[in-house]
Order: structure tokens, then C-alpha cells, then sequence
């Protein structure tokens, strides 16, 4: 058995890889950012200037190779960054509309639902994409679609066979989104739609879990990756590239690009819907992908309380400033129903969602339990509405999933966007 994988070793093979202008090594350079090593898996960002992105594919590519080549190493994570300005400012590029920018390590070690296998031999987890594209920081006008990728109006870019994307959100954590993300995809598929599911939650993927999916996606042609698959719906998320216990240790530019590599380098296919479990909060993450892909519409998920609604409300209006139809607010435990008498609680209060939605002028979709049932099934990779269709839960689901399709078609039918609402308070 190998010796583990050392920080010198990585660092050793990097210092082989020579930036091409500027004739030293990538690690004299210090363009070697987030190197983490778990288990012979291996990740790493190369820092570059953008406007040298376009010609850094191969040197990214070479850094990969000897990594891998190194005895132990058993996947290789590398993507490209433009966290420096231009003028070599260590300040990472705004993003337009953003309220603050991020420079700092984001160590969230969140990974109690991610259910990726360890890959045996050598794969590696970043595949060749549009050349100079890999893992960059989106162009400070985000109008301004990757470089030989298809855009829509406004130049935001088109994930190709996608007809609609709905985005699911919360302003915190611990509402039960992911939960209601992924039986919201079950209730469009029990429609006879087309369905995918995106976990955009790069530092807590939930959806291999709750999907019941476990493995590696592969690549056909070595350019895109095929997404995963059950239930008749296909998954992409950041948990089947990572073993479940490695934390993400990767800064906003990074999270960035590797959200854009999940929509333009996955082999999606002709899908009426693809819905993103999106992490909660209003941040690096929320802002790529509303700005960099023509969303159809976010649907919020809040708990009845006070504090989880006041989260809430900022998601909303962040969707409102960045032009996203916000086709409503779902109260997630909502009450609670015995399961053994049938009492029914309100633990967490109940109807302030709906107050919420009436005094923001948006639509109230409608509210779920706290009921254990929902959280085994979820825990257990079978959502409730494909193993328990017949439940009072899995049609609460499925009547929101109907709205939701009903907003979808109607945004589609009026040219792909619906017109904002403007909220007089």
C-alpha cells in the first residue's frame, strides 16, 4: 500500500510546470491556491491573470498530469482562477451587483448528505472544457457569455436542451430546502417532464444522498461529463467528484467556476425543467447563477419563524434586484403531525410565511410538515413522492409542484422571462 499523498510531493510535481511567459514555475509563482490532499484525492486552483485565461488550458492540463502521475494519488481536482485583478491587486473581481466581495477562505467542512464512492485508479475529476474557461471568475460584466458557449438575451449563456430553470433557495440553513428541491424535481417528473437536478451547494452537497445515487460520473466523448441518474431524473452535484468527508476549502472564484462547469460541461440533454438546489444565503453562489444563466424563476423556502422569515425576505429581494421572477415563498415545517396519534403541533409557529408572502406581493405556494416520514425517505434516498406517492406529504409536494410548472409555462409562454413585479411597501 502507497504511502499518503504529501503536501512536498504535490508541491514538487507542480514546480515541473512552467508558466509559459513568464519562464518559472507555477509554485515559485505562488499561482498555487486551496491545495487540498484527502485519501490520494487531490484539488488544487491555478491563480491566473483573466485576461491569460484563454491560453492557460494546457498549463492547467499539465499541472493535472503530474499530479496524477505522482504513486498514491487517486483523482485530481485542478481548476484556473482569476482571483488578482489585472494590475496584481489580491482583490478578487466583483461581480456586478454583488454587496460584497470575497477573499477569504471558505473552510465549510458541510458534507453529511454527499454519498460519493472513492474512485479506484487514476480519474481525473476536471475534464478539458471550452479552452481558457475552466474554473474562471465570470467576466465583471455579466452580460458577457464564455467564450464559444451559446447566449440568450442579455448575453446570459444557455445551458443547450433546457427548456426552463428553477432555482430553489433559502436565506438559511436548516429550512429543509434541499429536501423540498428534490421532491419538487420528483413532482415535475411525475408529470411526465423531463426533470434534472443541479446541486449547487459546493460546500455541502446533499443531493447524492437524497437522490440515492452513488459513484463517478464519466465523460463519452471526454469533453462533457454525463450526468447521474435514478428515478428517471439526471443529478449533478459536487458530492459525486469528492469523497463525502473532504472539505471544500475553495475561495469565491472557485465556487464560481466550478458552477459554471456543472451547466455548460454536463451533458444535461433535452430536460423541461432543470431545477438548482442552490446553498442558502445571498452570496458568491446566488449571484453566479442568476446572473450568468436566464433563470425562469426562484421558488423560497422558509420555517414559519420570525428569524428564518427575515432570512427569507433578503433572498427574495436579492432575486428581485438581480431580475429573477420569484414564483413564491413554501412554509417548510409547518407543523407537526404525530405519528402516532395524530396530533397535530406547531413547533415552529405557523403562517408567517404566508403573512411574508402577502406583504411582499408573491405568491404563496403552499406549506409542508415536520413529519419523520419526509426525513427517512430523504435521508434514505427515496424521496417521498416516488416511495410514498399515496401520502397526504408527497401530494403537498406534488400540488406545489403542479404551480410551479403552471409559473414555468407561463414565463415560457410570455418569451422565456416574466415581467418583474414592482412592490409598493
Amino acid at each position: 500500500m502507497p504511502a499518503p499523498v504529501s503536501e512536498a510531493q504535490v508541491n514538487a510535481a507542480l514546480a515541473r510546470v512552467h508558466d509559459p511567459d513568464r519562464r518559472q514555475d507555477i509554485v515559485t509563482l505562488k499561482m498555487v491556491q486551496g491545495l487540498a490532499i484527502k485519501d490520494g484525492h487531490v484539488a488544487f486552483a491555478i491563480e491566473v491573470d483573466p485576461r491569460r485565461g484563454p491560453h492557460f488550458e494546457p498549463v492547467r492540463l499539465a499541472a493535472e498530469k503530474a499530479v496524477d502521475a505522482i504513486p498514491g494519488v487517486l483523482s485530481v481536482t485542478a481548476v484556473l482562477t482569476s482571483e488578482k485583478a489585472p494590475g496584481g491587486s489580491a482583490s478578487p473581481p466583483r461581480p456586478a451587483g454583488a454587496g460584497r466581495t470575497h477573499s477569504h477562505d471558505h473552510s465549510h467542512g458541510h458534507a453529511e448528505h454527499s454519498h460519493a464512492e472513492h474512485a479506484h485508479g487514476h480519474a481525473h475529476t476536471n475534464k478539458p472544457a471550452e479552452k481558457g474557461e475552466l474554473g474562471r471568475t465570470p467576466p465583471r460584466n455579466p452580460a458577457a457569455g464564455p467564450a464559444g458557449h451559446p447566449t440568450g438575451p442579455g448575453g446570459k449563456m444557455l445551458v443547450p436542451g433546457v427548456r426552463s430553470i428553477v432555482v430553489v433557495a433559502s436565506g438559511k440553513g436548516g429550512v429543509g430546502k434541499s429536501t423540498t428541491a428534490v421532491n419538487l424535481a420528483m413532482g415535475l417528473a411525475a408529470k411526465k417532464l423531463k426533470v434534472g437536478i443541479m446541486d449547487a451547494d459546493i460546500y455541502g452537497p446533499s443531493q447524492p444522498r437524497m437522490m440515492g445515487i452513488s459513484g463517478r460520473p464519466h465523460s463519452k466523448d471526454g469533453k462533457t461529463l454525463d450526468p447521474m441518474e435514478n428515478y428517471g431524473v439526471k443529478v449533478m452535484s459536487m458530492g459525486f467528484l469528492v469523497p463525502e468527508d473532504t472539505p471544500m476549502i475553495w475561495r469565491g472564484p472557485m465556487v464560481m467556476g466550478a458552477l459554471e462547469q456543472m451547466l455548460r460541461d454536463v451533458a444535461w440533454g433535452e430536460l423541461d425543467c432543470l431545477v438548482i438546489d442552490l446553498p442558502p444565503g445571498t452570496g458568491d453562489a446566488q449571484l453566479t447563477i442568476s446572473q450568468r444563466v436566464p433563470v425562469t424563476g426562484a421558488v423560497i423556502v422558509s420555517t414559519p419563524q420570525d428569524i428564518a422569515l427575515l432570512d427569507a425576505r433578503k433572498g427574495l429581494n436579492m432575486f428581485r434586484k438581480v431580475d429573477v421572477p420569484v414564483f413564491g415563498i413554501i412554509e417548510n415545517m409547518s407543523y407537526h403531525v404525530c405519528s402516532k396519534c395524530n396530533h397535530v403541533e406547531h413547533i415552529f409557529s405557523h403562517g408567517g410565511a404566508r403573512k411574508e408572502a402577502e406583504r411582499l406581493g408573491t405568491e404563496f405556494l403552499g406549506e409542508l410538515p415536520l413529519h419523520i416520514s419526509i426525513r427517512e425517505t430523504s435521508d434514505g434516498g427515496t424521496p417521498i413522492v416516488v416511495s410514498q406517492p399515496d401520502s397526504e406529504h408527497a401530494k403537498a409536494y406534488q400540488r406545489i409542484a403542479d404551480r410551479v410548472w403552471e409559473k414555468v409555462e407561463a414565463s415560457l409562454g410570455a418569451g422565456g422571462r416574466q415581467a418583474p413585479k414592482i412592490v409598493v411597501s
